[in-house]
């Protein structure tokens, strides 16, 4: 049985994929693990402007796990310039953040879907159950 129909996400399949933007090593490492248990094709990125220009060099990505605090690009500017550009992939806030006021920044910015770290396969399978697959 595929790990996706385990985890009872029968949608998913190899063609999903997801960009992990974030700037923390051990964050980096534990989305890509949980995405890759999922079945899906993840890539990762240190920060919002290398988001931006993996946009902007053609790649597209279901879904993106977006940090908000980062160095260079921070995730608020990184969404909405990805917004700007016409991107409309998934994207799901991650961050350590828990006051209200700077949760509703980040969700204005352009979110789909808004989670505190630590992420954990539950908070990740409610956020892919939200990709909007493209016709």
């Amino acid at each position: 049985m595929p790990k996706s129909q385990f985890f009872g996400v029968s949608s998913l399949n190899d063609e999903v994929t997801a960009l992990v933007v974030d700037d923390n090593k051990v964050s980096q490492m534990i989305h890509h693990q949980l995405l890759n248990v999922l079945g899906i094709v993840n890539h990762v990125v240190g920060n919002g402007k290398e988001a931006v220009e993996i946009h902007s060099s053609g790649k597209k990505f279901d879904l993106v796990l977006m940090d908000r605090d980062m160095p260079v690009m921070n995730g608020i500017e990184a969404t909405k310039k990805l917004r700007d550009m016409g991107v409309k992939s998934t994207i799901a806030g991650v961050s350590s953040h828990s006051l209200s006021e700077e949760r509703q920044e980040f969700i204005e910015a352009g979110l789909d879907d808004y989670h505190e770290k630590p992420l954990t396969i539950a908070k990740l399978l409610s956020v892919v159950s939200k990709i909007k697959y493209k016709a």
